[in-house]
This record gives C-alpha cells, sequence and structure tokens, in this order.
C-alpha cells in the first residue's frame, strides 16, 4: 500500500512538473505584469482560507493566466479580479495602491469621504452595514440594509466593494448623490452627500446618573488602532467616577481590527474563551481572556443590524462566557476573518484567511448574534441616541437599575438577569 500511495504521488509531482514546463513560462522569463499576476496567486494558494478554491483547480487558473499576454498594468489587475471572482467571496478583494493605502488608513484612524461602511448581499446588491458615527452619511439618514442603486448616477450592479467606496471617497466639499433603496419601506430617493474629513475616535464616554444608579456609558464605533486604548481610558475614567454598571453600544459598529476586538474583551473578562479562529485545514486556534479585566460591574450590551464583524466577535464573546446580557436586535452575520497582503507595485489583497466561531462554538457567518433582550428600534437622530427617546438603551437602563436594587450579582461579579422575550 504504501508503494503505491509513494507512486501515486510522484507521478502526481512530475504531472505538475510537466505542466509547469510546457504550460506557463519559468519564473525567470515572466514579465513584470505577469509577476505580479504570479505573487497575487501564491498568496491566494498559501492563505485562502477554503482549500478547494471554490472547487476549481488553482494551479490551472494560474497556467492559463499566464499564457495570457497581460500586456499592461491595467490587464494584470483585471486578471487578478478575475481570478478572485472565481472564489464567488466578496470579502476578498484586491485593492489598486490608491483604495489599499485608504483602507489601510481607514483602520489607522482617518479618512475622507462620506462615512459609510458596506457590503455586498447575496443578490450583488451595495448594502450599508453601518454610517460612521458623526459622518456625512448618519447626517443624511443613512441606516443599515439600505441599498446604494447608484452613485452619482452609476449604477452599482457589477461593482465591487472597494469599487464603490473609492466613488464614495473624494475631497472634503465636494458632493456625491447616492441613489438610495431603504431597507425600513423599500422606497427610493435620491440623497446629496457632501464629503468631509471623517473623525475615526471610535470612543464616546459618559457617566448618567440615574435616580437609582451611575451608570459608564461606552460607545464604540469601529475597532482602529486607536480602540483598546480609547476603551481602557474610559472604563478607568468612569471607576474613578463611581460608575456602578455599564453599557457597551456596539450598535452599528461594523468591526475592523481582529486584535482590538480580543483586546476589548479582555478588559471585560477574567477569564474563559474569547473566539475560536478556523483555519483552511480546519484547525482551531483560541484566543482566551488573560486575567486583565478591568471591571466586573454589570455590563450591558447594545446590537443591531449594524453590529458586524469584530463587534459580534466582541458581543459573542461576552454573552456566551455569560458576562453581559445583549439588548436590541439581531447582529449582521459576518463570521470570517481577512488579512490584507501587499504586491509589489503599492496594490493590495484583502484575503479571507479564516472563520471564526464564538466560545461556545457557533458559527454566526450570516446567521448574525440573537440578543438576550430583543427590542426593536426606528431611526434615531444622533442626538436621541442614549436618552429616554433610545428604547434599546433605555431597557438597558431598566435592566442594570433593577439589578443594582436587588443586589443580585454573581461571585464573580456577573449579572444574573431572567430574559423573556
Amino acid at each position: 500500500m504504501s508503494k503505491r500511495v509513494f507512486w501515486v504521488g510522484l507521478l502526481l509531482l512530475v504531472q505538475l512538473v510537466f505542466t509547469s514546463f510546457w504550460g506557463t513560462p519559468s519564473a525567470a522569463a515572466l514579465t513584470d505584469e505577469q509577476k505580479l499576476f504570479n505573487q497575487a496567486w501564491g498568496i491566494l494558494n498559501r492563505a485562502y482560507v477554503d482549500e478547494s478554491f471554490n472547487h476549481q483547480n488553482w494551479w490551472l487558473i494560474r497556467q492559463k493566466a499566464l499564457k495570457k499576454p497581460l500586456r499592461d498594468r491595467e490587464e494584470s489587475y483585471g486578471a487578478i479580479q478575475e481570478m478572485l471572482a472565481s472564489l464567488d467571496d466578496p470579502f476578498t478583494r484586491f485593492l489598486p495602491p490608491e483604495q489599499y493605502r485608504s483602507l489601510r488608513v481607514n483602520t489607522s484612524g482617518e479618512l475622507t469621504g462620506v462615512g459609510l461602511q458596506i457590503a455586498l448581499d447575496e443578490q450583488g446588491n451595495i448594502e450599508v452595514i453601518a454610517p460612521i458615527s458623526g459622518s456625512p452619511a448618519e447626517a443624511a439618514g443613512l441606516q443599515p440594509r439600505d441599498r446604494i442603486l447608484q452613485i452619482d448616477g452609476l449604477s452599482t450592479l457589477g461593482l465591487s466593494l472597494d469599487e464603490a467606496a473609492q466613488r464614495m471617497r473624494g475631497k472634503v466639499g465636494t458632493t456625491v448623490i447616492l441613489t438610495i433603496q431603504h431597507y425600513s419601506d423599500q422606497s427610493i430617493e435620491d440623497i446629496a452627500i457632501v464629503r468631509d474629513r471623517i473623525e475615526l475616535n471610535p470612543v464616546v464616554a459618559e457617566l448618567k446618573a440615574t435616580e437609582n444608579i451611575n451608570v459608564g456609558y461606552i460607545r464604540l464605533t469601529q475597532f482602529n488602532a486607536n480602540a483598546t486604548a480609547e476603551v481602557t481610558k474610559a472604563i478607568n475614567d468612569l471607576e474613578a467616577k463611581g460608575a456602578d454598571a455599564y453599557i457597551l453600544d456596539l450598535r452599528n459598529n461594523p468591526g475592523g481590527l481582529l486584535q482590538a476586538g480580543i483586546e476589548i474583551a479582555r478588559l471585560w473578562l477574567k477569564e474563559g474563551a474569547i473566539v475560536y479562529t478556523v483555519n483552511r485545514q480546519g484547525i482551531l486556534d483560541s484566543f482566551e481572556a488573560t486575567e486583565t479585566e478591568l471591571t466586573d460591574d454589570p455590563l450591558v450590551v447594545l446590537v443591531n443590524q449594524g453590529t458586524a464583524s469584530a463587534s459580534e466577535i466582541l458581543a459573542g464573546a461576552l454573552q456566551d462566557n455569560g458576562r453581559a446580557v445583549l439588548v436590541g436586535e439581531k447582529t449582521f452575520g459576518k463570521g470570517l476573518i481577512q488579512s490584507l497582503f501587499d504586491l509589489f507595485d503599492g496594490s493590495g489583497l484583502a484575503v479571507t484567511v479564516a472563520k471564526y466561531e464564538t466560545p461556545n462554538h457557533r458559527d454566526i457567518h450570516k446567521l448574525g448574534i440573537t440578543p438576550d433582550y430583543v427590542v426593536p428600534l426606528d431611526a434615531l437622530t444622533r442626538q436621541q441616541v442614549a436618552t429616554a427617546a433610545d428604547p434599546q438603551y433605555q431597557a438597558a437602563i431598566d435592566l442594570l437599575a433593577k439589578q443594582v436594587m436587588l443586589g443580585d450579582r454573581a461571585s464573580s461579579g456577573r449579572m444574573r438577569l431572567s430574559i423573556a422575550n
């Protein structure tokens, strides 16, 4: 049996060698354009989460592409995009140099444009995950699940996420017209939005003093490079001011850096798993709490349809570990992890490298996380968020006040709440 395996393996090796020799140019003979394609192909070959590559022969895709002349950079980019499209994964995408720089700026803390986080739905429509807090898009009233049908009169059907984002970016003070189909009532309207510089300070924190309880309110809008430090500062400041309990508002938070989500979970959890990642071989890796929690006060987390990706990792970790109660609406449902890879000409790839599961091994991709306490919400103005006009926030306040008055905490400080929904 071992000899048979050996010879089958040898036959496969010889077949690959001859395919490479006769079917494609050698590495030394590749043009710069072919080398760029080959670099992108190699990154996917090593890193992409689906080892079947959407049930296709990945070597054959390389062979066919390198037989083409690829006469200029645009043809190289087109070949890379065609290759990625064959994976049928909207989160694995090619980014030309300017878009790649913009994405890195986005996670580092600053950008200009309308301030929207977007995704492709199952029909290929551009869909709003969430407007960035304080952005022109938020001021214009865009909501999670709204569809962007046109950008300056150009249909978005067939556009990639990055092409759509690039068309919405621009110089401060210029105007872009978005044709929006509203999720709430399916109405369609043109909305003119003036581009501006988007402030990406991801944390708003305030001590909310009620009749019975002092609540530390923390709204986290994005998991960028500043997020962990800002949440740490917020918790420490609120503890010093005498917070009895906390509300962590993750509504309309579209995610960001995985590591930031893990580190922020460690600020609330003393022990337990935070997230499991599953790679292409099906191997589980885990990230754990490290006994670095800053408070064990009762915690409610607010979520909605715009709570996505790293936000869902954090919300799922706190829910599964019994550290917090989730209030609001079902989350977006993005359970895939991407990494960024540089290409030699300054462009880059965002590649899905793993899936994640919550501590209870829930795969929430396309399913979302159902909160413990479901509270529907109509659109709010920015001024109404975290006020008496905000029913999700008010439900969280009521739950926390009841808990503090009853004094019913577990020995670890975690909340015991009876949820009837």
